[in-house]
């Protein structure tokens, strides 16, 4: 079981990353929640005072990882690979996480600006932060946060996540690095739409070989984009063409590290046909970017694009496998 941390001042961003792990079917437990629940079941209202003051006392009667303990056997009920906490406070919560999961548990840090933050607090309008109208009664909070030991706990976080910019760009960052922590795969389709071109038709061609596809058009750049993360139709009209061969070698050619990234012609894929080309072909070629999460690149290639004998595949395997150690 890996469990995975957010530390972060309060709306650096923690709740974003927790919703972009459940987006992934990852579980969360938040931290805060225990706090919540016992505002509520003492019959008081659920504001930030009343909150601090509930955290606080559980703090200094039952020791300042009292949250973390009671989140525990929480997290082991769940019984799942990974696991997201979010929203730890301080340092003994980190260290009574590391004594419960060793070298599974990993810290990551979210760091935002101030004046962002006290932005978010005006947008959000969450109970408990209603009692934030200003950048002085944030600092407040801050403080309250920063006596429990939270910056001790932000500096020995595995890694450092900046939220200061575009919240699509921060949600890619968590996500990318959710995906190092889980098994998964993922083809990021992209192709440039020469104004000669029918978007639509291009649109079509694509989904005949990625039927699950969302994709996007930006005017602006004239790039036709989108994620899949089910390969099955590539998969099978990879077996009904024959191809297998060229595609081992295609994916070999392109393979760097978790990733490999193959061009297919876009005339062949209107007819729902897989055609390998270059990069620089005549008609920008669709690009197909293949990462891998979780399990050796070579397996995902024997997985997809199996070794063959007379033209059939020697060997299927399954992708994920409980006894594979990669």
């Amino acid at each position: 079981m890996k469990i995975i941390a957010f530390v972060g001042l309060p709306l650096s961003g923690k709740s974003t990353a927790s919703s972009v792990a459940r987006e992934m079917g990852v579980p969360v437990i938040v931290m805060g929640d225990v706090v919540r629940e016992e505002v509520k079941r003492r019959g008081l209202e659920l504001t930030d005072e009343n909150a601090g003051k509930i955290a606080s006392e559980l703090r200094e009667k039952e020791g300042m990882d009292a949250i973390a303990k009671k989140c525990i056997p929480k997290i082991r009920e769940l019984n799942s690979d990974v696991v997201v906490i979010d929203g730890i406070r301080g340092i003994a919560e980190v260290e009574r996480f590391k004594k419960a999961f060793g070298e599974d548990f990993v810290l990551i840090a979210i760091e935002s600006p101030i004046e962002l933050r006290f932005e978010r607090a005006l947008k959000r309008c969450r109970d408990d932060d209603r009692d934030i109208k200003s950048i002085e009664d944030l600092k407040k909070r801050d403080e309250r946060e920063i006596s429990w030991g939270m910056l001790e706990a932000m500096k020995v976080a595995n890694l450092t996540v900046e939220n200061s910019g575009d919240i699509e760009d921060f949600k890619d960052k968590i996500r990318r690095i959710l995906k190092a922590f889980t098994k998964c795969l993922e083809a990021e389709i992209y192709t440039k739409v020469n104004p000669t071109e029918d978007v639509e038709k291009v649109r079509r061609a694509i989904e005949n070989l990625f039927p699950e596809i969302e994709l996007e058009f930006d005017d602006s750049t004239g790039v036709l984009k989108g994620r899949v993360e089910k390969l099955d139709r590539f998969r099978e009209l990879l077996r009904m063409q024959r191809i297998l061969d060229t595609a081992r070698a295609e994916l070999r050619r392109g393979w760097r590290g978790n990733e490999s990234t193959v061009y297919l012609n876009k005339q062949a894929a209107t007819v729902s046909r897989i055609n390998f080309t270059d990069e620089n072909s005549v008609l920008s070629p669709i690009a197909v970017v293949f990462r891998v999460y979780g399990v050796n690149f070579e397996r995902f290639i024997d997985w997809l694009a199996p070794e063959t004998k007379d033209g059939k595949p020697v060997k299927e395997i399954e992708l994920w496998s409980n006894s594979d150690s990669d």
